[in-house]
């Protein structure tokens, strides 16, 4: 398909540089079947009452890295600043990142992070640079493990997405507001924003309302901010993220399913993750691995039945999958709404509720 049909007028003023407070004080727009059908403007506090009881969310509970690490690269007297987004750890040492600018580094050459002063390098993280493509590189750290994990959560920064990071300097609440409360297992390096909008007081509620709930993880990389830079979404290439699915969620999902609850993802790292590992039947088991699913117009899907999701960039693989899941002028027509109703976009934006449009 063409990219450009997944383009539409995003005036800046809509792009969220903070969240609301609290979390569940967003707003979230329902889009419901049908091209005829309303859109309902409301809430995300008011999730446990658009649910039916033993319908099941489904949480990431993946917690954000601070994986923006900045440091210097010498090259006999020349010193030149990089900064690097970690994206996807490959072993015990070593990561992809995404490194600006790339075009000072060569592959051999060390980078020492936690400083940006030459003369005082001693203690820095300290990488080298095993592979380069393009803006991408491979980082070799000289620690491992858990002392590696250590220190880059001393050297590093919460990585806020590129177009908040542009517009403002990372501020200490981001530490809690780019995290959901319930995040639990290390690696992602971008929050499933979707889970941003959550409270205890409204996990609380779902629970009162019947709903059931479970967790996966799916380690989000910075991928997820790249643009689709093709003409035609044939050609583009995701980043894989590394997910899992444990026996006891697997066994709950395949429950809700059978006694004719619905799955409802919270976030599209949650939908992407089941719909890689469900059957063509829908049954879902316990999975590991990587996934670089790319879902567009077309795709049928076989778990998930409604998708909380936040706003996203025009021509972004986002958009695209809730296009598909929704349909691509329901989907044009939801936003064009939200952008004249006020709406705020993005990871700090507020959020949607969809119903598929397909009948499974």
């Amino acid at each position: 398909m063409k990219t450009d049909l997944f383009d539409f007028e995003l005036p800046e003023d809509r792009i969220a540089l903070h969240p609301v407070s609290p979390r569940d004080a967003a707003r979230m727009l329902v889009v419901r079947p049908g091209a005829n059908s309303e859109f309902t403007d409301g809430a995300v506090r008011d999730l446990p009452a658009l649910l039916n009881p033993g319908d099941c969310l489904v949480f990431n509970d993946t917690r954000v890295i601070p994986a923006a690490l900045s440091g210097v690269r010498v090259r006999g007297g020349a010193v030149a600043r990089i900064d690097c987004n970690l994206h996807k750890r490959i072993d015990d040492h070593r990561w992809r990142a995404f490194a600006r600018p790339a075009k000072r580094l060569d592959i051999g050459e060390r980078i020492s992070f936690g400083t940006t002063n030459p003369a005082c390098l001693m203690g820095a993280l300290d990488a080298v640079v095993e592979a380069k493509d393009g803006g991408e590189v491979t980082l070799a750290f000289e620690m491992t493990g858990p002392v590696l994990d250590s220190a880059i959560a001393a050297a590093g920064a919460m990585p806020l997405p590129p177009y908040i990071a542009a517009r403002r300097p990372a501020a200490s609440e981001d530490e809690s507001s780019y995290q959901t409360v319930y995040a639990k297992r290390g690696g992602a390096v971008a929050a499933p924003t979707a889970g941003l909008h959550f409270t205890d007081d409204l996990l609380a509620n779902l629970k009162d309302r019947e709903l059931r709930t479970a967790f996966v993880t799916l380690h989000v990389g910075a991928g997820t901010f790249l643009p689709v830079k093709v003409d035609d979404t044939a050609e583009h290439r995701m980043h894989a993220e590394w997910g899992s699915i444990s026996p006891e969620t697997a066994a709950t999902l395949n429950e809700t399913r059978a006694s004719g609850g619905r799955i409802v993802a919270v976030g599209t790292t949650s939908l992407r993750l089941l719909e890689s590992a469900a059957a063509d039947d829908g049954n879902i088991p316990n999975w590991s691995g990587d996934t670089d699913i790319f879902i567009t117009p077309g795709y049928r899907f076989k778990a998930v039945d409604a998708l909380m999701t936040n706003f996203h960039l025009p021509r972004s693989t986002l958009f695209m999958l809730v296009s598909a899941f929704s349909g691509r002028q329901r989907m044009l027509a939801a936003y064009a709404h939200a952008i004249s109703n006020g709406y705020r976009f993005y990871s700090y934006g507020d959020s949607s509720l969809l119903f598929r449009s397909d009948p499974g």
